[in-house]
């Protein structure tokens, strides 16, 4: 239990030793599934809960907090991370009763199997009164379920914002104290979670413009006391124009043929004073190659040929480039084969979210010769231009 300010606490649990979220996403720093409890004059509201496996961990924070009876939970949120907990929540406040919106209420019914009756349903901007503090709710759908939204308490004008804004970080102090470590694991999620959505984040963005923001409490990670920090990271984040001279070469290679080709390749980009990072796919920690997704100017996928096809690394980098749905502006796709390839077909047919200009693939009968490595200076020197065209350089 920790204090934001008089009679709002943070009651949620670090999640020290989890690795992988979603079965699917890196944590490297771990997790936190932020609750909160807000103690009014006339009512206690509990904001989320935490994952079903640390329930005993909030059941003593709230004990802890002198919770002796909770009104409303407060649900942003149907994800289980956050609302897993809720069902023991009513068994442990039989008189709560769980406040959302609709879709959120739909969800929760379906996940969890709360029945009807346990509801509140609240409207976007609608108020609710815990004596001298506000709750004010904001729909925030699509950041990143189509159900959520945020609380607005405006008497001490903090911000919970639920997965928006949020970082996967498992950490002791309540509040931001190292800006650059926590904006990468920031941006690591903006990417990983929100990035799709990028056209529904910019419409959220302006519906918080009117609030006098002096916290940011989101569900993971740790709070922002100076807001402007993660806001101004978001606008750059989502605007489409914002692009960097920078390429992500992401390959795999059987029989050393496409390495070679990477590497000749990311030299010649370095040379064009083209920036360039390069991620064996069959090592890389996703999440950083994601972190470059956000504001790369340009993507190139590496692949051998296997049964005719992509490697499987290939088509997952492909895949995932394709749902993330980066404002990457310009793709490639270089590599080798033995006698036959429809690898490139594979890999562009995956592709169709990227709005992006694909160039002439580049690829290998066997190990790269000469009209290979002439072919790879011409796709460096047209991406040189790419990049100068668009102000990059």
């Amino acid at each position: 239990m920790r204090a934001l300010t008089e009679r709002i606490y943070e009651v949620g649990v670090q999640d020290w030793d989890r690795r992988l979220f979603d079965e699917l996403i890196p944590l490297p720093d771990g997790t936190s599934y932020n609750a909160y409890l807000i103690k009014g004059s006339e009512k206690t509201a509990l904001l989320d809960t935490v994952d079903p496996s640390k329930t005993e961990l909030l059941v003593d924070h709230l004990v802890r907090a002198g919770a002796d009876s909770i009104d409303y939970i407060i649900s942003h949120h149907a994800e289980q991370d956050h609302s897993g907990s809720i069902p023991d929540m009513l068994l442990m406040y039989p008189d709560a009763k769980v406040v959302t919106n609709p879709k959120c209420k739909a969800m929760l019914i379906d996940h969890l199997q709360l029945e009807d009756d346990r509801f509140i349903e609240v409207q976007d901007g609608q108020e609710l009164s815990l004596g001298d503090k506000t709750l004010q709710f904001i729909y925030t759908p699509w950041v990143h379920w189509p159900e959520t939204m945020c609380t607005w308490v405006k008497e001490d004008r903090i911000l919970f914002s639920c997965d928006f804004f949020g970082s996967h970080q498992a950490c002791s102090n309540l509040y931001v104290d190292n800006e650059a470590l926590v904006l990468e694991a920031a941006k690591r999620y903006y990417g990983e979670i929100m990035m799709p959505f990028r056209t529904s984040i910019r419409g959220n963005l302006k519906k918080l413009e009117g609030l006098d923001i002096a916290t940011i409490a989101p569900s993971h990670g740790p709070v922002y006391n100076r807001p402007s920090m993660i806001l101004d990271a978001y606008r750059d984040w989502i605007a489409e124009d914002k692009v960097k001279n920078h390429v992500i070469v992401a390959y795999v290679s059987m029989h050393d043929s496409t390495q070679r080709m990477t590497e000749y390749f990311v030299d010649a980009l370095m040379e064009r004073g083209v920036g360039v990072k390069q991620y064996n796919l069959t090592v890389a920690d996703i999440g950083e190659l994601v972190i470059d997704l956000v504001d790369a100017a340009t993507v190139v996928i590496g692949s051998p040929t296997v049964l005719v096809g992509a490697h499987p690394s290939a088509l997952y980098c492909a895949a995932l480039v394709n749902v993330l749905r980066p404002k990457t502006k310009h793709l490639g796709i270089i590599g080798s084969f033995g006698w036959g390839s429809k690898m490139v077909d594979q890999i562009t047919g995956m592709l169709t979210n990227v709005k992006a200009e694909i160039f002439e693939p580049v690829l290998s009968k066997g190990m790269a010769g000469e009209q290979a490595y002439s072919e790879l200076d011409a796709l460096a020197d047209k991406i040189a231009q790419k990049h100068n065209a668009l102000g990059l350089m």
